[in-house]
């Protein structure tokens, strides 16, 4: 998804500029998905154990054409990802820890 191809045909590679908060990113372990009949809303949220609250990280609000594009980027990489690493589960196991 990083390059273009204007109707010359010739492949524009794009650069991309981001600050440095940007740049460090933020974790989140659970994702909603809405959409309209123009637009997908991803909603990325961070789920804390044993929390009844989650924190919306970040809201993406996408046209549908771009959404089927992301859809297609990840189903591409999760597959190269299991050819290199090995399957992802499913469903992770949680594991829980007491004392006895």
């Amino acid at each position: 998804m990083a390059e273009n191809k204007p109707e010359s045909g010739k492949a524009v590679q794009l650069q991309v500029e981001m600050d440095d908060a940007t740049a460090q990113g933020l974790y989140a372990n659970l994702a909603g998905v809405t959409h309209s009949e123009t637009e997908f809303i991803l909603d990325f949220l961070f789920l804390q154990p044993n929390q009844p609250k989650a924190k919306l990280r970040s809201r993406i609000i996408s046209s549908p054409v771009h959404t089927k594009r992301l859809l297609s980027a990840l189903v591409e990489n999760v597959k190269r990802y299991e050819e290199r690493f090995g399957v992802i589960p499913e469903r992770a196991v949680t594991v829980a820890h007491g004392h006895s």
